[in-house]
């Protein structure tokens, strides 16, 4: 059984981010590879495994961060009939603000990048059995990575981000990020993005070491360092 969201235009869109509040996230550490596969038809599926950042609580009610993953799908299809978002709901599953989130991302990120997105199939996962993902902080690592397969790159798996995006482009400020960069550092990833401007209660952190701490303001910046690629093709070449 599956929970889908079918958005046919922006006015359905809105209704869904209306709801949108932050809240924490919790996941589970992994990460395998990337693939792709052409269909007779025409149609391509690409499909990457993701890492995500979150916190939770841990025994003494005190704020840590988690590392998880996510499985993140696009089909192209050979219609136009609208973007179809369906978020599996097993093994784990998305809270509604989560779902919420991750639609604006993609949208946000898909109009930056000036994309169309009426014949996109994307499909969203959460591997570990019985987990629900809340909140928003993933929702720029998933657009992003939704626009990444679109263009056919690649995001290596030491590299993640937390924050939102927002309806003018721009990385949303998150809460967490000091216990969010302190478990990745604990899981191997090299280097976290986070949103320029940083939540006042957050305050400093301490960078683990080997780790890059990339600070970032707006879409094709989070593309870039992401990807190692330009959002967009550099004029002239």
């Amino acid at each position: 059984m599956r929970s889908m969201i079918r958005r046919l235009g922006p006015a359905g869109l809105g209704a869904v981010t209306a709801a949108l509040s932050a809240v924490f996230l919790v996941v589970d550490p992994g990460g395998p590879p990337a693939n792709a596969k052409a269909y007779p038809n025409g149609m391509t599926w690409r499909q990457q495994v993701i890492r995500i950042l979150g916190t939770t609580t841990n025994a003494h009610s005190e704020h840590i961060g988690m590392v998880g993953e996510l499985i993140v799908g696009l089909e192209e299809r050979d219609d136009h009939r609208g973007i179809m978002v369906t978020f599996e709901d097993r093994p784990g599953q998305f809270s509604p603000r989560a779902q919420a989130a991750v639609l604006a991302a993609i949208d946000r990120t898909a109009r930056t990048a000036r994309l169309n997105t009426d014949s996109w199939s994307v499909s969203l996962s959460v591997p570990e059995p019985g987990l629900t993902v809340y909140g928003e902080s993933l929702s720029a690592m998933v657009g992003l990575t939704v626009v990444a397969l679109a263009k056919g790159d690649f995001i290596p798996p030491d590299r993640v981000i937390t924050g939102t995006i927002t309806n003018d482009g721009r990385i949303g400020t998150v809460s967490g990020v000091p216990q969010k960069i302190e478990a990745a550092g604990e899981s191997g990833v090299r280097r976290v993005l986070v949103p320029q401007e940083i939540a006042e209660a957050d305050g400093d952190w301490r960078t683990p070491f080997l780790m890059q701490i990339s600070p970032v303001a707006s879409v094709p910046e989070a593309y870039e360092a992401l990807t190692g690629r330009p959002l967009s093709p550099v004029e002239g070449r």
